[in-house]
């Protein structure tokens, strides 16, 4: 049998805002956010609610960025030459172009 964990009600964090617009983020928004000094955040409108999110650390597939095949042009081009090379010519590569 499940049993449904109680959710505590959100709890309201408070931040003034200075004459240039500017707002200090508290402590508690920091931690829970992971963000440190010199990161950005997003401000996400959801209907009538702004909501704070930070943003990513670090582009999820820059780690892949310049890997591939050694000789294999980039683009569609190096592919479909590539995919000609390994497996010959077939009547299937008339229609790729």
């Amino acid at each position: 049998m499940a049993v449904a964990s109680k959710s505590s009600p959100p709890q309201l964090i408070r931040a003034k805002v200075t004459s240039k617009g500017q707002i200090t983020l508290p402590i508690e928004v920091r931690r829970r956010l992971g963000v440190k000094t010199g990161d950005h955040v997003q401000f996400l409108e959801r209907g009538r609610e702004i909501v704070l999110v930070s943003e990513p650390k670090e582009n999820v597939f820059e780690k892949w960025r310049g890997i591939g095949i050694e000789g294999v042009a980039t683009g569609p081009d190096g592919v479909a030459a590539y995919m000609r090379e390994i497996r010959g010519y077939d009547e299937f590569d008339d229609n790729l172009a």
